[in-house]
């Protein structure tokens, strides 16, 4: 079972890149709805390829269960030029999660056609198990939030923001 999303945001698709692999931003994404707390000294910049990270995921106070975060990248081209492509191929360790069998997440990230200012961001999470059809609706909604978060969030990860006219 996948959940898609396809967004242009308003931030440079580097910036992007560097709030993809930013556990803070990845953690800001989810909130308020939901809290990641990493269970292991996370790096404060930036994740690298090959990374691992638990995290512990939790509703205001109440846990919800620990996921490990697996990291790797790859570049690929398409029409539009250079795409930039992060997976989170961890799994789900307890809680309702890992009821799941399969766990890929993939986000990529590219300039947006016809404004290299603006990003154009793929995300896509495949899941599977038994458990899969009875979790979708709840991940989709959540997918939904974290593709509201992106748009709000995005314009706050550019290095040098864009001077306001007075």
């Amino acid at each position: 079972m996948r959940i898609l999303l396809k967004l242009v945001v308003d931030c440079d698709a580097d910036a992007a890149w560097r709030a993809l692999h930013s556990p803070r931003a990845m953690a800001e994404l989810y909130g308020p709805l939901l809290e990641l707390e990493p269970l292991a000294t996370a790096p404060t910049t930036s994740l690298h390829s090959g990374a691992d990270l638990p995290v512990q995921l939790r509703v205001g106070a109440v846990p919800v269960g620990r996921q490990l975060v697996h990291v790797s990248e790859r570049h690929a081209h398409d029409r539009g030029g250079e795409v930039r492509i992060l997976r989170d191929s961890g799994i789900p360790l307890t809680g309702p999660l890992a009821a799941l069998d399969v766990w890929d997440h993939q986000m990529a990230v590219s300039a947006a056609p016809g404004d290299p200012a603006r990003t154009l961001w793929r995300d896509r999470l495949v899941i599977g198990g038994a458990a899969a059809p009875l979790l979708w609706p709840v991940l989709w909604s959540t997918w939904q939030w974290r593709g509201a978060r992106i748009r709000a969030l995005a314009p706050t990860w550019a290095h040098d923001p864009e001077p306001s006219e007075a």
